[in-house]
């Protein structure tokens, strides 16, 4: 688990974008690790700690080819 600081009008789903490249998922994560984020509207303020769970592995889905 790693700790990063928010950035002038960051939102949770924008820092799960930026460090682990998409947020299904993830956003809920880092919501249950951070309670006292709730205490926040959607755009979080300057300078607060958040933790981050560890990369998760993202599933790739099947491609199927229907024409060849």
């Amino acid at each position: 688990m790693r700790t990063v600081q928010t950035m002038q009008g960051d939102t949770v789903d924008l820092i799960c974008l930026r460090y682990f490249g998409f947020t299904g998922g993830v956003t809920e994560q880092v919501m249950s690790l951070n309670p006292q984020l709730t205490n926040h509207y959607l755009v979080l303020p300057a300078l607060i700690n958040i933790a981050l769970p560890d990369a998760p592995k993202r599933q790739q889905k099947e491609i199927i080819q229907l024409w060849t």
